[in-house]
């Protein structure tokens, strides 16, 4: 089966939003890694207003003008995948592009369903690339197979979506990096403790 993997930037204190505000910059080296993860793609989901920001920008790094051989490597996988971009009510068309189909799920079941028959096909991996929204909505979900977080060093204030989390949410720690900026880079899978049971005092931890 397919899986569902969330991979994001944030800052320290789990901030997402309003990226230019916080990255000082994307290494030559975290960039070839975050290339290596979308190899394993062929399918993106997003939220509408994240999509409108990736429309406006990949088409144009598709240039030989433009950026670097990584950047446009990444340009022509964003333009060939599958790229669903998700709506509660449909009102709005999504700006076109190459490969792109707009799902309108009115209710988290509607897109929970939506979710699990396409994690059921044939294909590669599916990024998860946002809005917060979206993102907390499928974690909520418990449809996220995997975590890729890339973590730069600085906390900024602002939007820090693990706070919109509705539960505890425990995940395992599969890998870690560290890149020529400061930045970490974390992969994560969900760890099932639905009978977690708060200790009576910090004591206790240490047993």
């Amino acid at each position: 089966m397919r899986k569902i993997v969330l991979q994001m930037m944030m800052t320290l204190n789990g901030r997402l939003d309003d990226p230019l505000a916080w990255i000082g910059s994307v290494g030559d080296d975290q960039y070839r890694a975050i290339d290596r993860l979308y190899a394993t793609y062929d399918t993106v989901l997003v939220g509408r207003v994240t999509y409108e920001e990736m429309a406006s920008y990949w088409p144009g790094a598709l240039s030989e003008d433009v950026g670097t051989e990584t950047n446009r490597k990444m340009a022509r996988r964003m333009n060939d995948y599958r790229k669903l971009v998700f709506t509660r009510s449909g009102s709005e068309k999504p700006t076109e592009w190459n490969n792109v189909e707009q799902v309108v799920a009115a209710d988290d079941e509607a897109l929970a369903a939506y979710l699990r028959q396409l994690k059921a096909q044939p294909g590669g991996d599916i990024h998860l690339s946002g809005g917060a929204s979206l993102a907390q909505t499928v974690i909520g979900l418990g449809l996220v197979d995997a975590f890729h977080f890339f973590v730069y060093p600085v906390t900024s204030p602002g939007s820090a979506w693990f706070g919109e989390l509705p539960q505890r949410y425990d995940l395992r720690l599969m890998g870690a990096d560290t890149y020529d900026n400061g930045v970490v880079g974390l992969h994560y899978e969900p760890l099932k403790c639905e009978n977690a049971e708060r200790a009576g005092s910090f004591s206790e931890l240490l047993v």
